[in-house]
């Protein structure tokens, strides 16, 4: 990890990580308070939009300080890897939301709520884990939060099998199938795009901790 005069710019960053960290972490809640209640979804999916025009403002500053700063504190491809997947994740919590607005769902599965607990923990992990990359002494206890989020992820494979071989082995609506379908497959990219993130933490520990 570099240090001096970067000190104050490479903050920049991280700071840039958190707050994309917990603006993911409020969709999230969004998300699972949304599938608990689904009166005035238009309403709430349009709130959830609005979080997803700010994690891309956040992106953007990234990238833009990026190109403003001669020496990270971090690789620039670790830095861009994190930022696109934390936009990632922010992006698909909304699809999914939109999705279940644009199908008309009237009620959520058990297999999609506990979809969005798992998204919910996801994004909790990142947020105490990427303020660990401010220093090296802390970049040391990144591990245990990265098999977390690859446990996470694990479960919600096994969540999205469960959940498409209902559809597919049970009589069903058609346009359910369908429809849930497409929600359980983008909710599920959600925590793909966390483990992308947990990946490159791993790989920041072996190159600086």
């Amino acid at each position: 990890m570099r240090t001096g005069a970067t000190t104050k710019r490479g903050t920049d960053f991280f700071s840039r990580f958190e707050e994309a960290a917990q603006n993911n972490i409020e969709a999230a809640h969004r998300l699972q308070e949304f599938c608990q209640d689904f009166t005035n979804a238009e309403e709430k999916v349009g709130r959830m939009h609005d979080l997803e025009h700010k994690g891309d403002e956040i992106t953007h500053g990234v990238y833009e300080a990026l190109n403003r700063t001669f020496m990270p504190p971090l690789d620039r491809e670790d830095i861009i890897a994190i930022a696109t997947a934390l936009d990632n994740v922010m992006d698909h919590i909304y699809e999914a939301a939109d999705a279940m607005c644009v199908y008309n769902i009237q009620e959520p599965t058990p297999v999609a709520c506990s979809l969005v607990t798992v998204i919910v923990e996801c994004t909790r992990q990142l947020s105490l884990q990427l303020p660990k990359l401010r220093s090296r002494s802390s970049m040391r206890q990144l591990e245990e939060g990265v098999i977390e989020i690859h446990r996470l992820e694990n479960e919600a494979d096994m969540l999205l099998r469960e959940g498409v071989k209902d559809l597919f082995h049970r009589q069903h609506d058609p346009i359910q199938v369908i429809a849930w379908s497409r929600i359980y497959e983008t909710l599920e990219r959600v925590t793909d795009e966390c483990e992308e993130i947990a990946d490159v933490l791993r790989g920041l520990v072996i190159k600086h901790a």
